[in-house]
C-alpha cells in the first residue's frame, strides 16, 4: 500500500496533470494538504486519481462552499477541514497545511506520521520520538522543482518524485 502527499497546487493544473500520471490508484491513498485555489482543481484531482482522496483546507482554498460541493460527487474525496487525523491501514496520521500546527502534532505524539504543506519546502526528518513529519514540497513549482512524497505503508520508506 501507497500514501501519494501531495500540497500546494495553486491552480498549475498542468503540473497536477503530470502528477497524475505518475501516481497510480491501485492500492494506494492520496492525501492533499490544501491550496487547491480554484474547484476545477479539485476536480481534476477527483477525476485523475479514483482512489480514496484525503483533503484538508490550505489558506488559499478561497471558494471552499464551492470546492465542498464539488467534492460531494465524488464517493471517494472526504474533505476533513483545517486538520485531519485518521488511520491508513495501521498507521495514525495527522495533517495539517500549517508547519507550525504540524510541529505542535508532533510534539504531542500518539500518531506515526504528520504532514503539512503551506511554505512549499519539501521536508522530510524523523523526530526522535520516532514520529516522521513530512512536507511534500509543492505541486505548483513557484520555487523551481514540482514535487510529491510517496510513503510505502508497509516499510514507511518514503520517496520523492519530481513532477
Amino acid at each position: 500500500m501507497k500514501l501519494y502527499v501531495l500540497s500546494d497546487i495553486h491552480d498549475n493544473i498542468w503540473a497536477l496533470d503530470r502528477a497524475l500520471k505518475i501516481v497510480s490508484p491501485e492500492n494506494s491513498y492520496l492525501l492533499f494538504l490544501g491550496d487547491f485555489c480554484a474547484p476545477f482543481t479539485l476536480v481534476q484531482l477527483a477525476e485523475g486519481y479514483s482512489g480514496p482522496i484525503h483533503i484538508i483546507w490550505g489558506n488559499n482554498d478561497g471558494d471552499r462552499w464551492l470546492l465542498t460541493e464539488q467534492a460531494s460527487t465524488f464517493p471517494h474525496v472526504k474533505i476533513h477541514g483545517e486538520m485531519a487525523e485518521f488511520c491508513l491501514e495501521s498507521y495514525r496520521i495527522r495533517a495539517s497545511h500549517y508547519p507550525e500546527i504540524a510541529k505542535q502534532f508532533a510534539e504531542a505524539g500518539g500518531v506515526d506520521i504528520v504532514c503539512y504543506g503551506h511554505n512549499h519546502k519539501l521536508h522530510d526528518t524523523v523526530l526522535e520520538s520516532g514520529i516522521i513529519l513530512l512536507n511534500p514540497g509543492e505541486i505548483m513549482g513557484r520555487f523551481g522543482r514540482s514535487t510529491f512524497l510517496e510513503v510505502d505503508l508497509k516499510t514507511l520508506e518514503r520517496n520523492v518524485v519530481e513532477v
